[in-house]
């Protein structure tokens, strides 16, 4: 069975509640509902921002079609929205431009019109589509139109085929759209169209989705009836506004083979592109796409799709999905069909992003590869990159390589900086910390032994991270940190104005110092790893402290004493009420990264970034008054409404419990977080799948596990499945885990009282572990077998905490853990 087949007898139910009732073993594609996350954002809606069209791992392409309502980051909502085309790039899961990125050359299929009077322009050719016929699988993408038009695609990493499909056998017609992206940002452009070879050619300026910069993109089409027979068009031409002022005023010009528009810095709101017809039911377009030049486009399509043979790319994009999916296996006629579709998932969207563009860098000439939508890194350190070292560290290497190679290309040979939002192959705004650092940092732990054999150069890897640790950029809203003021105070003091002219937006102050301490902690852990200098390693150990100099020891809320602040340049404090930017903020405020944010916090309010010390959280435990008063003020934080489930900075914070001695308490808050916030409906995200941030934090949930950064060390838990095996692509190691007594009662919201979800031994092949509260992470890749031993006895698992042994807890800087 297709699954596509498998997706269209369900009918997609609209809700999608019920789980996916014909997976199979084998086919774990079966297992993935790309509709999850796809529900509209607008009026405070659940909109996880998800893509559901046609992509491979890590595909530059990612083709689907494109509603006219916003907000539209994908493109797609999974609403009664009119369509306005099919379109060959967008992004997945992200914030920005409400808008969408991308969305570039669509294409629309018209009927019953004649060609010089065909409605060609975007909101004269928008079309609702017929209800419940979108269907998805990994690799292919189909709707229908209430017209009866079907489309189709399916997709390699920078080319693909598109197919129309008429109701009746007749001159039928499609729009080569030039102009309208999803922004609406055409800033100039050509196309070109070759009757002899039914070849078109586009290129455009388009603005990027997260920044200021624009950025150039190439498209290659070619039309066929089939993929054995080619045919004439029955006509051809070109159309465009009349003027910029009226540009719903369209003229068709028959037989027009080009259209050219100089580049403006100003938008143009011309509406410009091909209109082709052909006598046939049936049209196949075949597309390639480029950053270098139309040539380039039309040569990928040729490399990539060179037979124009449907089922040859769609089954190599299932299998190239299959085996990424195969790398966490479960026995899926044994485990729960809920947790089961929830994991296929959020394993297809971890590996959406960041996009393989490898070949199309137009800005230097480099042996490395080139990924593009790093977007953000402030978003994907957490989780994104810590499951890619888990399952596909080949991948990464490149993704980390992309990083090291930005770096070299930033900037002059004596001030450069890593990347930190690359959008649309520019760089978009640094949210907070310049969070590459702890990507480099996983990396160089992880990996430095077998670093030369996967192409990685760590002399510049460290190099990388030093000078981003060190040098201030002229603008470090763009790239890089405000070390300046970092060296110099050992915080980042509020309305200071930087002597050597360094600019960036001053805001998001004590976040971004709670950054920059665990980018100072991954040189620290890169330079343990790569035996560098002594005086290096205790410079950034000591650096990676200072978060503490945030910390207002005085301030006292809802009865628990000392939160993160903002602070000025003669150290005192600048107040914010630390339920500010939380949920339930009484007095809403701005805390994105506007310049209207004025409480110092990104994306989080004092309570929440209070907790966000993942390499000293021993420190954080004593500051609020030890253990005991630590686990009051987590259960006060969830009871009061201050966790933010769809945000990056609450992460971890189910998870903290484990420092203070409590990980029973974790695995009960995990259940609840989960079955709170995660569903395989539509809305089964809380809030943006941010490049498959969201994916990977449910994955790294469902699994019993939770990465700490540039570290060895994953956090363990109860998982939501009997037993798993994870398969690692370097080592080409399987490692099995089992659940033993495991209960399927536990997997709920607030799981019955005698369930058995308490961790109460780790054995690791055949020896028990020193803690049960963390694993290493040599151990989860190794090979061999894994036993978690669970138990309904609270009061005992209460009481065993972490384990006996010296170094049962977590590891915290401060306490000396951490050695790599």
């Amino acid at each position: 069975m297709q699954p596509s087949q498998c997706i269209s007898r369900l009918l997609l139910l609209i809700s999608l509640i019920a789980p996916l009732a014909c997976a199979v073993d084998g086919n774990l594609t079966s297992l993935a509902n790309l509709f999850i996350g796809t529900a509209s954002g607008r009026n405070g809606g659940s909109g996880g921002n998800a893509f559901p069209g046609a992509a491979v791992p890590h595909g530059m392409a990612k083709v689907g079609i494109d509603v006219d309502t916003a907000p539209r980051q994908a493109g797609y909502i999974h609403d009664n929205s009119s369509i306005t085309g099919i379109s060959l790039m967008h992004d997945e899961g992200t914030g920005g431009n409400t808008n969408g990125g991308y969305g570039i050359f669509p294409l629309f299929p018209l009927a019953n019109c004649a060609f010089s009077s065909c409605p060609v322009g975007l909101d004269a050719r928008k079309t609702l589509r017929a209800a419940n016929v979108d269907v998805a699988s990994p690799g292919y993408f189909a709707t229908q139109f209430v017209n009866g038009i079907k489309i189709e695609t399916t997709s390699t990493r920078r080319a693909g085929l598109i197919r129309f499909t008429y109701p009746l056998e007749q001159v039928n017609h499609v729009v080569i759209d030039l102009t309208n992206d999803l922004q609406r940002s055409f800033e100039g452009g050509s196309i070109s169209i070759s009757p002899s070879d039914q070849m078109i050619k586009l290129g455009g300026t388009f603005l990027q989705s997260y920044g200021t910069d624009n950025y150039m993109a190439f498209a290659c089409y070619n039309f066929k009836i089939s993929a054995s027979a080619s045919t004439p068009f029955t006509s051809f031409g070109t159309f465009q506004s009349a003027s910029t002022s009226t540009p719903a005023n369209i003229t068709v010009s028959v037989n027009s083979t080009s259209l050219s528009f100089p580049f403006t810095s100003s938008i143009n709101r011309v509406q410009a592109g091909g209109l082709v017809s052909f006598n046939s039911s049936t049209i196949l377009a075949r597309f390639g796409i480029s950053f270098i030049n139309a040539d380039q486009a039309c040569a990928n399509a040729d490399a990539e799709v060179p037979t124009w043979d449907w089922g040859v790319v769609q089954t190599s994009s299932r299998n190239q999905w299959e085996d990424v999916l195969s790398r966490v296996q479960i026995d899926t006629q044994v485990e729960d069909a809920t947790v089961t579709e929830l994991l296929y998932s959020s394993l297809y969207r971890a590996s959406l992003v960041p996009a393989n563009a490898t070949g199309e860098n137009s800005y230097w000439d480099s042996p490395f590869p080139f990924y593009d939508a790093l977007f953000c890194s402030w978003d994907t350190f957490r989780t994104v990159h810590p499951l890619l070292s888990l399952t596909s560290p080949r991948e990464w290497s490149e993704i980390v390589n992309t990083y090291i190679d930005g770096w070299l290309h930033t900037g002059n040979k004596s001030v450069r900086f890593l990347p930190e939002c690359r959008a649309n192959t520019k760089a978009g705004y640094v949210q907070g910390g310049s969070d590459g650092m702890p990507i480099l940092g996983d990396f160089a732990v992880k990996y430095a032994a077998h670093a030369e054999s996967l192409g990685v150069p760590t002399d510049d890897l460290y190099q990388a991270l030093r000078e981003t640790a060190e040098n201030t950029p002229p603008d470090w809203y763009r790239v890089g940190r405000q070390n300046t003021a970092w060296k110099t105070f050992g915080f980042i003091p509020t309305a200071w104005v930087d002597p050597s002219g360094s600019t960036g937006l001053p805001t998001r102050e004590a976040s971004r110092a709670y950054e920059y301490a665990l980018g100072d902690f991954a040189v620290r852990q890169a330079g343990l790893a790569l035996q560098k200098p002594a005086l290096d390693i205790a410079t950034y150990a000591n650096r990676s402290m200072n978060f503490v100099n945030m910390w207002d020891a005085s301030l006292t809320h809802d009865g628990f004493t000392g939160f993160a602040q903002r602070r000025f340049q003669n150290g005192t404090f600048a107040f914010s009420p630390p339920d500010t930017c939380s949920p339930v903020d009484p007095s809403p405020h701005s805390c994105a990264r506007g310049t209207d944010n004025n409480v110092g916090f990104y994306e989080s309010s004092s309570w929440e970034m209070s907790f966000f010390a993942p390499h000293s959280m021993s420190t954080l435990v004593e500051l609020m008054g030890g253990p005991t008063t630590f686990v009051d003020r987590v259960n006060h934080y969830f009871d009061k409404g201050y966790f933010q489930a769809g945000n990056e900075p609450s992460f971890e914070i189910p998870w903290v419990y484990h420092y203070a001695n409590r990980p029973d308490l974790s695995a009960l808050r995990v259940r609840q977080i989960v079955y709170k916030n995660f569903n395989t409906g539509i809305g089964g995200i809380p809030g943006n799948d941010d490049s498959g941030a969201m994916a990977t934090l449910l994955t790294f949930h469902l699994l019993g596990l939770y990465p700490v950064p540039s570290s060895k060390q994953l956090l363990i838990g109860s998982p939501f499945l009997s037993s798993f095996t994870l398969s690692n692509n370097v080592f080409n190691t399987k490692t099995h885990f089992i659940v033993r007594n495991f209960d399927k009662t536990s997997l709920m919201g607030t799981p019955p009282a005698g369930s058995r979800i308490f961790v109460k031994n780790l054995i690791i092949n055949g020896k028990a572990s020193e803690s049960l509260c963390w694993i290493n992470f040599d151990d989860v890749v190794g090979g061999g077998e894994i036993e978690i031993e669970v138990d309904s006895d609270a009061s005992a698992a209460a009481a065993a905490g972490c384990g006996p042994t010296p170094n049962a807890l977590p590891d915290s800087l401060e306490t000396g853990g951490f050695a790599v």
